[in-house]
């Protein structure tokens, strides 16, 4: 009788435990995205970056990204190198100022500052993401080929970290083009993932981009 009762009482316990197992294996899931649910979460957070000369002609172009709901953003630094002036379009066609707060050139990363957005009007941003991004693992590409028309590309990450000269860098298959520099790399969470950097002219298709790290430890002397 009492090896009946036990039994039950560990049946019962089972029971209990796959009912109430379940639903915080799923909560503990984070929700993931396809390019389009991607897309629609993420572009607010996306500018146009065009950096001046001294006599006020353009230099060059790229994108960049907010981090922080006060207007911390970052973009690729050979896009802003020696610039005299640099203004960001934001996604409603605004231009600001931005300043640069810090760079690196080794992680060819520079944290920028946009004007305060004021206390009730923060900026939407990306976070930037803890842990390495995975061999095969699905990214986005987020940037501006053009002033006006940002574009989004799929790809898998072909190699996590690589020493490009010397240089750290993610090796994947998500395509860049002219002007996408400094945009981010994006996970299917919606966490950014890196910095996206240039191309691989020795290898046809594979794009770079500074993990996430990287560009954390730069933000970091910021004092942030």
């Amino acid at each position: 009788m009492r090896r009946k009762f036990g039994a039950l009482i560990l049946v019962v316990f089972a029971v209990f435990l796959l009912q109430n197992h379940a639903p915080v294996s799923m909560a503990q899931t984070p929700a993931q995205y396809d390019a389009e649910g991607l897309y629609t979460y993420a572009e607010q957070a996306v500018f146009y970056v065009r950096a001046f000369r001294e006599d006020d002609t353009v230099k060059d172009v790229g994108s960049g990204f907010l981090i922080q709901p006060d207007g911390t953003a970052i973009t690729a630094y050979h896009v802003v190198e020696g610039a005299a002036r640099l203004g960001c379009v934001r996604n409603d066609g605004v231009e600001a100022v931005c300043r640069v707060l810090v760079f690196d050139e080794v992680a060819d990363t520079a944290v920028l500052k946009l004007p305060s957005p004021g206390k009730d009007n923060p900026y939407p941003y990306l976070s930037l993401r803890t842990g390495p991004v995975k061999h095969g693992e699905k990214v986005f590409a987020i940037g501006y080929p053009l002033k006006e028309t940002k574009i989004i590309t799929e790809g898998i990450v072909n190699a996590p970290g690589v020493a490009i000269n010397g240089r750290k860098r993610i090796l994947m298959s998500a395509t860049l083009v002219n002007g996408m520099s400094g945009g981010p790399l994006i996970d299917q969470d919606g966490y950014a993932a890196g910095l996206l950097s240039g191309s691989l002219r020795t290898m046809n298709g594979i794009h770079l981009a500074v993990d996430a790290e990287t560009v954390k430890r730069v933000v970091s002397r910021t004092g942030m």
